[in-house]
């Protein structure tokens, strides 16, 4: 007998928080096996997992000898392996397909009883791409929760002067990113999603690809604000992207600005089920090439590209921030309903800094929906 298996906490695994939507912090077992569903876990949580999952089996370690074990002189590690192992013996499995982070000191011992273990990325993966109605419900939270965290950013960015030397003040003191990094994450923390420290606030003075950008901020010149709050309760995140220019832009940063634009229109009207990831950046890339800048598929082979349009289109979002399915050059992910992904064009050049703007939709049976409701207009304040 075979079965998928899955073996961690639900708030680093996103594979169990999709099983078992509650937040648990400490290390359980989770099997899927001729439709009944196992849970091996602590007396702690066994009455809030049956809760959410009322048809699954849950069996709790003591039962199984945890305490004899440790008794023994095993460690805790030791003894909680040694209690999975029971457990699979008790449920006559002859093998199990798992994911490609599963621990492998466990996977040793299951192996050392003669356990067949395939990873199955792939399959176990599968399982959370079209999101539940819950999961749904938690993305529009902190999407909710990202539109606050970025109308914090603008308003302090609105606040600001410039000064002589090109930087922005705020009540007679520089403004930098720190500034409003610290306002947008007090926001969405208010409505529920905390941020991540690392979030962007990036100009071209700091803060290239993921880099989080730091110091004084410039006037006249596009400020990118790049945040990814996480629902607290379901565990799920939102990701946005806007950009700001305090003070009037050259006319090289609203062009950007335009064509950026008209991708992310264009490949939102072109969501929708049987689309293909690769496809869809494919006409982006193609549209931003069209429009003078270079992109991936463009450059010179064998070459790093800084400028224009260097990265891939979007991802999938959910239980991780990136997940499946990608929008890139070389996916293979095929669109259906109750995906969730970003759509996040950008154009960069030296001396001016980067335009992006990125939004959020969701799958549907006849198209997409997107979650974002600020505007996409160049914010120049």
């Amino acid at each position: 007998m075979s079965a998928l298996m899955l073996f961690g906490d639900t708030e680093r695994s996103a594979a169990l928080r999709h099983e078992i939507p509650i937040a648990i912090i400490d290390a359980l077992l989770w099997l899927e096996l001729d439709g009944r569903r196992v849970v091996l876990t602590s007396q702690l949580e066994q009455t809030r997992i049956a809760k959410v999952l009322p048809e699954a089996e849950i069996l709790d370690y003591f039962a199984f000898g945890m305490r004899e074990l440790r008794q023994q002189g095993l460690s805790h590690a030791e003894a909680e392996r040694e209690v999975v192992a029971r457990v699979v013996r008790d449920l006559g499995l002859s093998g199990a397909s798992v994911p490609g982070d599963f621990p492998v000191a466990l996977a040793d011992r299951l192996r050392a009883d003669g356990l067949a273990l395939t990873v199955d990325e792939a399959a176990i993966a599968a399982r959370r791409r079209s999101k539940t109605g819950q999961e749904l419900e938690g993305i529009r939270a902190a999407q909710r929760a990202a539109e606050a965290g970025m109308a914090a950013a603008e308003a302090m960015l609105a606040r600001a002067e410039p000064g002589t030397d090109g930087r922005l003040y705020l009540a007679g003191e520089e403004l930098h990113a720190e500034h409003v990094r610290a306002a947008l994450r007090q926001a969405c923390a208010e409505h529920g999603a905390p941020c991540p420290p690392d979030v962007m606030v990036a100009s071209v003075w700091d803060g290239f690809g993921h880099e989080s950008g730091s110091g004084p901020l410039p006037a006249g010149l596009p400020i990118q604000v790049d945040l990814w709050p996480r629902d607290e309760e379901s565990g799920c995140w939102a990701d946005m992207t806007r950009t700001f220019c305090a003070g009037e832009p050259p006319p090289e940063i609203a062009e950007y600005h335009r064509a950026c634009l008209e991708v992310l229109e264009r490949v939102l009207g072109e969501i929708r089920p049987g689309v293909t990831g690769e496809w869809l950046h494919q006409l982006a890339d193609g549209m931003i090439a069209d429009a003078g800048y270079p992109t991936l598929l463009t450059k010179e082979p064998g070459k790093p590209l800084e400028d224009g349009f260097f990265h891939t289109l979007g991802h999938g979002v959910g239980l991780e921030i990136h997940e499946a399915p990608t929008l890139r050059s070389t996916s293979t992910d095929v669109l259906e309903p109750g995906h969730v992904v970003t759509v996040e064009p950008g154009i960069y050049l030296p001396g001016w800094g980067g335009v992006r703007i990125e939004d959020l939709t969701v799958v549907t049976g006849g198209g997409a929906e997107t979650l974002s409701r600020s505007s996409r207009d160049l914010v120049v304040l």
